[in-house]
């Protein structure tokens, strides 16, 4: 299993000189199987370059993982290239308890007078998918969603295959339980063993003063739920919007700090745009 990150930041992209380590596009993770199945997680800005080196390579079949409905998460969509492509096959997935069907959200991403090009009008073939709270597979990937604590709802996501795990929890609030949210405890279990874990680490203690109930989680708090889980590698992910790249690398200091003085042998690293792991 290969994983890409072609955006990181939360909330709204950025762009300038402070933001160029970690990069300035909003969420899109690349998958790609072991058996060659293309799974792209959000449709964040991000979006944007992978459809362009999908359309270089002619790519046709796509599964597309939606967490959830946030404009940070979609805004890609309409200017994903293969979507424009008639020999596109795009299957769209999506929680079923986010507000409304997945068909209808990413339709009023497209229409009038917001975007030009109604989705209706696109070439590619498009399907929509709601997975619910259970297993589902996708080729060899075995993936298990887990409802986030996050305002408007949505969906973690935990893909396996030949005995490796990636865990995806973005915009999720460890210590605040919205209404479809989990207990702290369950998004440790939802982690539990995994190779590598993506979680939402947009806020510092100070943050947490004036955003609580926002719907993210302060680093120290996914910290501390990775080794309760005893993952391998820790992603910080969903960096904040104002948080400059000097200030990302004093939080993932801090995080290998802490880590080194529990003896964990635990992986810390925040997550940038082009970075690529494979399990």
């Amino acid at each position: 299993m290969m994983i890409r990150c072609w955006g990181a930041r939360g909330s709204i992209s950025v762009s300038g000189k402070e933001y160029l380590k970690y990069g300035g596009d909003t969420t899109c993770i690349e998958v790609v199987s072991d058996s060659g199945d293309l799974i792209i997680i959000d449709a964040g800005t991000g979006i944007r370059a992978l459809g362009n080196k999908l359309s270089l390579e002619k790519t046709r079949k796509i599964h597309l993982l939606l967490t959830h409905a946030h404009w940070d998460h979609l805004s890609g969509f309409p200017f994903f290239k293969p979507i424009y492509k008639k020999e596109s096959e795009i299957k769209v997935y999506g929680p079923q308890t986010t507000q409304d069907s997945v068909r209808h959200i990413l339709s009023k991403a497209m229409s009038a007078p917001y975007f030009p090009v109604e989705l209706s009008d696109v070439s590619a073939n498009i399907t929509f998918h709601g997975m619910g709270n259970k297993d589902y597979n996708i080729g060899s990937v075995r993936i298990t969603t887990i409802p986030l604590s996050h305002p408007n709802q949505g969906a973690g996501y935990r893909l396996e295959e030949n005995g490796k795990s990636f865990v995806f929890l973005t915009d999720n609030e460890l210590t605040h339980h919205h209404p479809t949210g989990c207990d702290y405890a369950d998004y440790v279990n939802f982690a539990k063993g995994a190779n590598l874990l993506f979680h939402d680490s947009e806020y510092t203690r100070e943050d947490y003063k004036h955003t609580k109930g926002w719907g993210h989680s302060v680093y120290l708090d996914v910290l501390d739920l990775a080794m309760e889980a005893g993952v391998d590698a820790l992603g910080l992910f969903h960096h904040n919007q104002d948080r400059f790249d000097d200030e990302v690398d004093r939080i993932e200091e801090d995080c290998r700090r802490i880590v080194a003085k529990k003896g964990s042998a635990m992986k810390v690293f925040a997550v940038a745009t082009g970075m690529v792991i494979k399990l």
